[in-house]
């Protein structure tokens, strides 16, 4: 298998991957979707009862929606995820008592009116931990209500819940390659005329494609269709593929693949292994 590189950033990367096959590009995609590892927020404590601030003024606690919807809009905020310092709560040395090592606490503490928002989720301890985009809004605090939160993210993968899920926007197609029919080849000098920025030459009285990335062939496909339909068709390689995918910022789009790409080699070695020790 090769990787090529079109576009990669912090959350999307658009790839050529070649030399493989669509079960082991579907196998990757599913990787992608439900297999990476993420922290996301799993248990959420409200306090009950008035909320005093500095000046004496004293808060009803609650807000206009239940705290379950509260509840499940936090858990669903990506959470930053070190796969290199967290492990599974239930495989942690701590028993999962909760630990630094398998937890993060966060904690809200806000008065209204006003709007709550991602970035009212204050890490305790490392503040390398709060929330990169800030602005996801929570709920409008309306005047004398007030939130008073705790919460507890721990890892887990998209298989178990959509909030673990990592990745989005996942999907792969054939590579396109140009066919030129023989038709085409009739109509050689004025096909070239037409395709602009010369992406179509005529050699030893053929057609021949100096471009051939995607673009490249729509552009030349579409051109070549208002001087003789079909004559030019784009067919799809079976071994080599456009793939692209998005995640939600709390993993680097090249974490998330090198990520998914660990799981699917140890699932493969898994399975030689399984298969050897049959007799």
């Amino acid at each position: 298998m090769e990787i090529q590189i079109l576009e990669l950033t912090d959350q999307s990367a658009r790839l050529v991957i070649s030399g493989t096959s669509p079960p082991i590009m579907n196998a990757l995609r599913r990787a992608l979707l439900s297999e990476i590892p993420k922290m996301a927020i799993e248990n959420v404590e409200f306090h009950m009862g008035s909320i005093i601030d500095e000046e004496g003024n004293e808060f009803e606690s609650g807000s206009p929606l239940f705290d379950e919807i509260i509840a499940h809009r936090m858990g669903l905020i990506p959470i930053p995820t070190d796969l290199e310092l967290y492990t599974f709560r239930d495989q942690c040395k701590c028993g999962g008592e909760g630990c630094p090592t398998c937890t993060i606490m966060y904690s809200i503490n806000k008065k209204g009116p006003c709007t709550v928002y991602s970035g009212d989720l204050d890490p305790l301890g490392d503040k390398s931990l709060a929330v990169k985009d800030d602005l996801i809004p929570i709920v409008k605090l309306n005047d004398g209500q007030a939130l008073l939160i705790y919460a507890t993210a721990e890892l887990g993968t998209g298989r178990q819940h959509a909030k673990w899920q990592v990745c989005q926007s996942v999907g792969y197609k054939y590579y396109p390659t140009l066919v030129i029919t023989d038709e085409a080849h009739k109509y050689a000098d004025d096909l070239v005329n037409a395709i602009p920025g010369g992406l179509l030459k005529k050699k030893g009285g053929k057609l021949v494609a100096v471009e051939t990335d995607p673009e490249a062939c729509m552009i030349i496909k579409n051109h070549a269709d208002g001087i003789i339909p079909d004559a030019i068709k784009i067919a799809g390689d079976e071994t080599k593929f456009l793939f692209k995918f998005e995640t939600d910022g709390s993993l680097t789009a090249k974490v998330a693949l090198v990520k998914a790409l660990d799981i699917l080699d140890a699932s493969f070695m898994e399975l030689k292994e399984a298969i050897s020790s049959l007799k």
